[in-house]
């Protein structure tokens, strides 16, 4: 299926090599190389199919694009799409690897559509934010977006007032020590105290316009307690329709699905010695694919063959896109389907 989709565009050893990595990737569940290698669907001993593993990651360019465009193109919805924006990163040695990472919404997880290498630890900055929303809209439009979610990180006038300009409705969470300008006050406020009054799970939208760094918007919150039993507040400013953007917001958790599935659910991210950017993202696009199919069959198997078991505190036993590797790692690894299922049309864009 990669071969129909990513024919004139990729050469056939190197489309075979990125196909025996997505199948080791889902038998080992690691990004190991020598892992990777040793399982090779290959005559090949481990050596050899170890220094091709090297040489492409050294070598060829994979474009995002190409990448972005196969996975936009086996999602199973294209209109109305959530987007999530968020960043992960861990430590290897003393380098820090830093990725600014945008979601699409589906069901229980997001799917992964593109992202940036930061080159520097800690928050991204309005231009990267910009950039990776940009690439979006050029490769697929913007008439397919029904708002972005982010976290407290994302916040600015330059970036909110891009969204608005550009008419991308967000719902972003705000610090609760934010400053915002009330009309009705004529006065700045912390955006608290707009919710100061409010019962413990109780939300609130605010009726009436109000200016953050000069940008119009409309702020909601809910307040309740941490675990210390202090106050707390999730408020969020929105584009419009901040009367559903608790509804909204309550996907962003998605994206954490599926930074797990990426780390330690799944295929193990982490363990990689890779420090090079571009290696780096060589290999973070080819999980993606990887990450991708496995959420298919997963989807495909709970909902039509065999649901995934249902524990007692009324939560499922597998994540579908763990049960979906399950599912694929045992047909790999023992050559028996016994559900009979086309494991590669899960990777048709028809």
């Amino acid at each position: 299926m990669l071969a129909l989709n990513f024919e004139q565009k990729i050469n056939k050893a190197r489309l075979n090599l990125i196909s025996m990595m997505i199948l080791a990737l889902c038998k080992v569940r690691t990004v190991n190389y020598m892992a990777l290698a040793n399982v090779f669907d290959s005559c090949a001993n481990t050596e050899s199919s170890l220094r091709r593993i090297q040489r492409f990651m050294a070598d060829f360019d994979l474009p995002m694009k190409l990448v972005s465009s196969f996975i936009f193109g086996i999602m199973p919805e294209k209109k109305n799409l959530v987007l999530i924006l968020d960043r992960t990163n861990w430590k290897f040695g003393k380098a820090t690897i830093n990725i600014l990472m945008l979601g699409i919404c589906y069901k229980n997880i997001a799917f992964p559509i593109m992202f940036k290498m930061l080159d520097k630890r800690g928050n991204s900055d309005t231009l990267e934010r910009i950039e990776l929303i940009r690439q979006f809209v050029n490769w697929f439009g913007k008439d397919c977006i029904d708002c972005l979610l982010a976290d407290r990180e994302f916040i600015g006038h330059i970036w909110l007032d891009f969204l608005t300009q550009n008419k991308i409705k967000y719902h972003i969470r705000l610090r609760n020590n934010f400053k915002v300008f009330c009309f009705d006050k004529n006065a700045e406020k912390p955006v608290f105290w707009l919710f100061n009054k409010l019962q413990k799970g109780e939300f609130y939208h605010h009726p009436k316009i109000v200016k953050i760094n000069g940008v119009k918007c409309y702020i909601s919150g809910l307040k309740n307690y941490d675990r210390q039993g202090k106050i707390d507040f999730l408020i969020l400013v929105s584009f419009n329709k901040p009367e559903k953007s608790l509804e909204y917001y309550k996907k962003r958790w998605q994206i954490e699905t599926l930074f797990k599935a990426f780390k330690s659910s799944g295929f193990n991210i982490e363990s990689t010695h890779v420090t090079d950017q571009k290696r780096l993202e060589k290999l973070f696009m080819i999980v993606m694919i990887a990450l991708v199919w496995c959420y298919k069959i997963g989807d495909y198997v709970d909902e039509n063959i065999k649901p995934i078991k249902i524990k007692k505190h009324q939560r499922k036993a597998y994540s579908v896109f763990k049960y979906g590797l399950n599912f694929l790692n045992n047909i790999l690894s023992n050559h028996f389907n016994k559900l009979n299922i086309n494991i590669l049309n899960f990777l048709s864009c028809t």
